[in-house]
This record gives structure tokens, C-alpha cells and sequence, in this order.
């Protein structure tokens, strides 16, 4: 049977051509057709349509009939290439700026790439050319087409234009004004006693869909940073930086200004960096915390956010990354009544999402768990928080002097810095209290160098220390797309000499596909490099301390360096041996 082009995008062609080819009943078809109402056939596309009826594939019953898997069939049938969207990849200004948005709602489509010799847009009716040579004459540049998803088309399209008008609006306004960016601040803080103007709301809008822009990609920080001619934002998502927009340095000043005020800073003061916290809520009614950073630059203030995720507190160990062994070392060390336990590593290694989740778990309600934070990263019912305020005074020292009247049975103190710090955290576990703390070190042996450093006595060392964990962060294979790999011997042995375990039959790399945004990776686990302190350890503690033979000592012990936790991983297939290298070097005097 031949449809024809023109007439196969509508819901009986699409629904006619699938019985025909044995992917839906004939009375199913019949009973859509018949049912359907003029109102979902002018809002929602055939496929749409389809889809939500949840009916499985009549040729293949294991697969459902799905928007993407329609969609993916359509662009097979039209002879025509099917484009997945990825916001991250996507210049919205230049995309935009061809087409008004009721063009593009009139005809459902949406510009996704510029380049200087080509341009592609996606549409959702491979068969409507109608606008194409209308376009064709007006931007003068080859067209390519490709099949987009009609839902995401639309939502995407929504999004990218709302934020786009907002920007042209809070910069054509700027530019009336003729003003330097304190005329914007002044409006601003108008807004905030509650007579928003029409400029202002323009740069609401656009904070508002930076912050959400960014709990949908899983960021875990955003970057807006100023620069001479236009300001960059940018998002760290599983460890790496990804660029997002660019922003018109005036208006950029307008977004950090925003923020300050939703972080409660002094708007007005540049000078001098500053910390915030901002609460907001997601789409999905989940509370968000996010910590806010201000820096002076040449250009004006760089704002870093970081986004906390709500339930980082309710992750299990094994969702952190803990194997089964170190997870019964680590309840170990935590269960003990008294003494200091150290989580050692650089910042962004998961440090404080390691002793939220232990100190969720110990907070009964016969315990007593107070800590003092700089700042408070998480607000938990559970504990008793308490901020570091230094312009009155409130150091972690005096907080922990503070704490220590406080009838406490575990206390938190966010970072050992100096040595005041130190000996309050001694003086807490002499005194029968169980201290977890965290200290900047490359991994867990330096952790005691470190203490020694600081002015602490090694007998007190001995007399308090439990033990000590070093860990990292490395991004997890996606599931959806690794692939098996031949083991290279010669990269498997540089990642765990000098303990030469032997290499796995086999491993996976990254390969890229939609789910991971082509990267290969979702999500990070951790890897652990765990310490605990028995005698032979607390005998090496001494006057003349040696890292090399204290650090041998603790290996002959059980302790797994952090590139052979890092190996395990590799051999389960979470991770590659490149990821691991680039958190946890080996080293070669074990």
C-alpha cells in the first residue's frame, strides 16, 4: 500500500502504515481513530498520541511502543536523520535568533545547530516543508533536517526561547538605561521590598532557569564567571566542567547581584569575597540546599554554587561506594565510644557526604550528635548544627570548647586546620567522646604526619586516633553503553605495582550513547583507602616519625592503597584504569 508523503503524519497514515507492517492490531487502530478528540489532535502530535496509549510492538511483544522508539521509527520510514537533544551542547542564542518562537511553534520546529556552512533543524513532521523555503531565502545557508522528539521539540523550544526573551529584554532595558550596573542593583533591591519592575522580573526568570537548568543535568556546581565582552556559566557534572551559555557581561552583573540577594549578601560590596546559602525547591518538590561563593576578578564577581543533593544523607554505604570488607571496617571505627576518626582528601572527593551518611546513621534518639561547620552544608533535624562565624569570633576551636558543654556524645568538626583545632579534637576524645573530623592529605598515612606537623604530642596521637580513611571520587561506566575490553597488561600493572595482583580476564571502557550524553560515564562512586589503628601501627607513632615505614606497616596490615580500591573497581567494571590514575596515582614505595 503507498501513502502518501504529505498525508503519513497524520494519526490514521502513521496508525495505517504500523498495521501494515504488523506493529499494531487493525481493531486497536480503528478504536484510536474513532476515539480520538479534536482537542488531542490539535495539541498532541500523532505519536504522542500512539505512545500514550502503552501498547506493546504487535511484531516484537517485548518492546513497547514507546515516544522514542516511535520517533526512531518515523525518522527510519522518512529516510531522514533522528536528532536527541542535548542542552549542553546547544548554542540557545544563536539558535534562537533565526526564528521567532510562533514561527517555530507554528510549524514545530526548532533550529539545534549554526555553523557557518550549514544549518540544522529539527522537526517533528519530516513531511511538511512548507516553511523550509521560506527559511532557506531569509538566512541564505544550506538546511539540514532531522526528526526530533515532538515532546522534547516542544519543551526544549519553550525553555530556550522564554530564556532567550528574557535575556533580549533585560538587555535592551539595560541598554535604556545607560547606567552602570549599580542603576540595576538599585532596581533589584527594589524588588526585593516587594515592587518587582519589569526589568528586574527579566533577570528572575533568568536565574530561575539557570537554577533549574542545572538540577535537571545533575550539576553538582555552577560557574558564572565574568569576562570583558560576555560572562560564562559554567556546570560541573560528575567532575568535569561542561560550558553552558553566554551571557552579556551586563547582564551577568545583573544574574550575580540576583543571587547575592537570594544568598543574603551584601549586594553592594564587590571588594571583598563573600559565602552565602541558598534553599530552593525543584519541579519535583525536593528541598535544595546550595552553598554560595562570591570572588572578585578583573572583570567583576565570579559565583560558584554548590548544589547539595537532598538525599545524599540517605544513601547507603554501598551506594557510596564501600565494599562489603571496608564497610565492617568502617562501622568498626564509627560504633567505637570515643576517639578520633580522620576522612582525609582534596575537596570535591566526598568527604562530607561520607560523614553526613555516618553520622545519619549513628543519630538515635538516645545519642547526642552536635557539629560545628564552615558552613553548614546540610541542615539535618538530627544533629545539633552549629556555623563557624569568624567575624564574631567563632572559630572551629571555640565552637568544638563550646560543643564540649554541650553534653555531646559525637561531635563533627568540619576541618582540622591548625593546631588549636587539633587539640580541642584530643581534648574531646580524652574526655570519652567519639570526633570525626577531616584533614587535607593525600592519603591516610599522611594524615598522622600531618598531626605531628600541626604540634600534636605522638603519644596523644596514639591515645586517640581510631583511624584514618583516604578517599576519591571516579566516575562510574555508564551502564547503558559500556563495552568489554581486552585487559592492556602494561597499564593494568603501571595502575598496581608494587602488589601485583594479578590482571582481570577481563574489563569495560566508555563507549558513549544518550543516556551518558556520549561521555561513557554516569554518576561517581567513591574509593577507599582504609586505615584502622591497631598497636603495631600506635608503636610507630613516635618522636622521629617515618612516613615511608609507617605507611609499609599499615600495607602488611590489610590496608588497601587508594589505586588498588581503585583496581577492584576497574576488575568489577565500574570504572576504567584511566579514571582511577587521574584521582589516585600508584605508588612505588609500598
Amino acid at each position: 500500500m503507498v501513502i502518501q508523503a504529505r498525508k503519513i503524519c497524520t494519526l490514521e497514515g502513521l496508525l495505517e502504515l504500523m498495521v501494515e507492517q504488523g506493529m499494531v492490531e487493525p481493531d486497536k487502530a480503528r478504536m484510536v481513530s474513532s476515539l480520538s478528540s479534536a482537542k488531542d489532535r490539535k495539541t498532541l502530535h500523532p505519536l504522542e498520541s500512539i505512545a500514550s496509549r502503552n501498547w506493546n510492538n504487535q511484531s516484537n511483544p517485548s518492546q513497547k511502543l514507546t515516544l522514542d522508539f516511535l520517533t526512531d521509527w518515523l525518522a527510519k520510514e522518512a529516510g531522514i536523520p533522528r536528532f536527541h537533544f542535548d542542552p549542553l551542547k546547544m548554542d540557545v542564542a544563536s539558535c534562537t535568533s533565526l526564528m521567532s518562537y510562533a514561527y517555530a511553534a507554528r510549524f514545530n520546529i526548532l533550529p539545534v545547530k549554526v555553523t557557518p556552512s550549514e544549518v540544522t533543524i529539527a522537526v517533528t513532521d519530516p513531511f511538511d516543508t512548507e516553511w523550509l523555503e521560506e527559511i532557506h531565502r531569509i538566512i541564505k545557508q544550506p538546511i539540514k533536517r532531522v526528526l526530533a522528539n515532538p515532546q522534547q521539540l516542544k519543551n526544549y523550544a519553550l525553555e530556550f526561547y522564554s530564556v532567550s526573551r528574557a535575556m533580549g529584554h533585560a538587555g535592551q532595558k539595560e541598554q535604556e538605561q545607560a547606567g552602570s550596573i549599580q542603576n540595576l542593583e538599585q532596581l533589584i533591591e527594589l524588588g526585593k521590598a516587594g515592587s518587582v519592575d519589569a526589568d528586574d522580573q527579566h533577570i528572575v526568570s533568568i536565574v530561575d532557569w539557570l537554577l533549574q537548568y542545572a538540577f535537571s543535568q545533575r550539576a553538582s556546581d555552577i560557574h558564572i564567571e565574568p569576562r570583558r565582552e560576555q560572562g560564562n556559566v559554567r556546570f560541573r557534572i560528575d567532575g568535569v566542567m561542561h560550558q553552558v551559555y553566554e551571557i552579556p557581561a551586563n547582564i551577568t552583573a545583573a544574574v550575580t547581584s540576583r543571587i547575592k540577594i537570594m544568598g543574603r549578601l551584601d549586594v553592594a560590596e564587590k571588594r571583598k569575597p563573600q559565602d552565602g546559602r541558598i534553599k530552593t525547591v525543584t519541579p519535583q518538590g525536593q528541598e535544595v540546599e546550595m552553598r554560595l561563593s562570591s570572588m572578585p576578578t578583573a572583570f567583576g564577581e565570579k559565583l560558584v554554587l554548590r548544589i547539595f543533593d537532598p538525599e545524599v544523607l540517605l544513601r547507603d554505604f554501598s551506594e557510596l561506594g564501600f565494599e562489603k570488607k571496608e564497610h565492617a571496617t568502617w562501622d568498626h571505627m564509627i560504633t567505637q565510644p570515643f576517639g578520633i576518626i580522620l576522612v582525609t582528601g582534596p575537596t570535591g572527593s566526598g568527604k562530607t557526604t561520607t560523614l553526613y551518611s555516618s553520622l545519619k546513621k549513628l543519630a538515635v534518639p538516645e545519642v547526642n550528635v552536635c557539629t560545628i561547620e564552615d558552613p553548614i552544608e546540610q541542615v539535618e533535624p538530627l544533629f545539633n548544627q552549629m556555623q563557624v562565624q569568624h567575624n564574631i569570633g567563632v572559630d572551629f576551636a571555640s565552637g568544638v570548647k563550646t560543643l564540649l558543654r554541650q553534653d555531646p556524645d559525637i561531635i563533627m568538626i568540619g576541618e582540622i586546620r591548625d593546631r588549636e583545632t587539633a587539640e580541642m579534637a584530643v581534648q574531646a576524645a580524652l574526655t570519652g567522646h567519639l570526633v570525626l573530623s577531616t584533614l587535607h592529605t593525600n592519603d591516610a598515612p599522611s594524615a598522622v604526619a600531618r598531626l605531628t606537623e600541626i604540634g600534636i604530642p605522638p603519644y596523644l596521637i596514639s591515645a586517640t586516633l581510631l583511624g584514618v580513611v583516604a578517599q576519591r571520587l571516579v566516575r562510574t561506566l555508564c551502564p547503558h553503553c559500556k563495552k568489554p575490553h581486552a585487559v592492556d597488561e602494561d597499564e593494568w600493572n603501571a595502575l598496581i605495582r608494587p602488589w601485583s595482583n594479578p590482571a582481570p580476564k577481563q574489563i569495560y571502557q566508555a563507549e558513549g550513547c544518550l543516556e551518558c550524553r556520549q561521555t561513557g560515564y554516569q554518576g561517581r562512586k567513591g574509593i577507599y583507602e582504609m586505615m584502622p589503628l591497631d598497636d603495631r601501627l600506635k608503636k610507630r607513632i613516635t618522636a622521629d616519625f617515618d612516613l615511608s615505614v609507617f605507611r609499609k606497616q599499615a600495607i602488611k596490615n590489610g590496608m588497601r592503597p587508594l589505586n588498588l580500591a581503585g583496581a577492584q573497581k576497574v576488575a568489577k567494571g565500574l570504572t576504567t584504569i584511566q579514571e582511577v590514575l587521574k584521582v589516585a596515582p600508584p605508588r612505588f614505595d609500598g
